[in-house]
């Protein structure tokens, strides 16, 4: 069975996404170090998690770009959660159904390789509350933003274990957590 890892990097004030959605700020910290990351991350997958606004923005983007993370993107297979969209243009995407929970439980059952989930934090949060996400992948960036979209919502208290951390030249520090219950 498949884990499903939530990959995102985060500012230290626990923000996804600047106010009206701004992610400009990954740029500060780019560069080669998360690009080789991301990479290796791209080994591990078997297929990728979308909510409908990540999956507008990455729709946009990766099938005009080049190079192995492009190549990735455009053919891994990518699912979508959205209550609006009824047709998915990007390659290999496919959205999933109003029983959410159940689609991904039989998504990790049947993939042979981890599915990721990026951005997405309206989606994220619903996972968590079906405790349906295996391992937080958080690039914590050392910048504070003030406010914007937070990774956590309100609400949920949970307890997470950190089994892995390391520190990147930019100041990035990576930590991997899994659900307390599951160490």
């Amino acid at each position: 069975m498949a884990r499903l890892v939530l990959w995102n990097m985060m500012t230290l004030d626990g923000m996804v996404a600047g106010p009206n959605g701004d992610i400009s700020w990954h740029e500060d910290v780019w560069g080669p170090e998360l690009e080789q990351l991301s990479e290796a991350q791209l080994h591990e997958a078997g297929g990728l998690l979308f909510g409908r606004v990540t999956y507008d923005l990455m729709a946009g983007y990766w099938p005009t770009q080049t190079g192995a993370v492009a190549e990735f993107m455009n053919s891994a297979p990518k699912y979508v959660a959205s209550r609006t969209l009824s047709h998915l243009a990007w390659s290999n995407a496919y959205l999933l159904g109003p029983q959410l929970a159940a689609e991904v439980d039989r998504l990790k059952r049947d993939s042979a390789k981890d599915l990721f989930l990026f951005g997405s934090a309206d989606l994220a949060a619903t996972l968590i509350a079906h405790d349906l996400i295996d391992e937080f992948r958080i690039a914590i960036n050392p910048r504070v933003l003030g406010g914007g979209v937070p990774l956590f919502k309100p609400g949920r208290d949970f307890r997470l274990s950190l089994i892995d951390s390391r520190t990147l030249s930019n100041g990035v520090v990576i930590t991997r957590h899994v659900p307390a219950h599951e160490v």
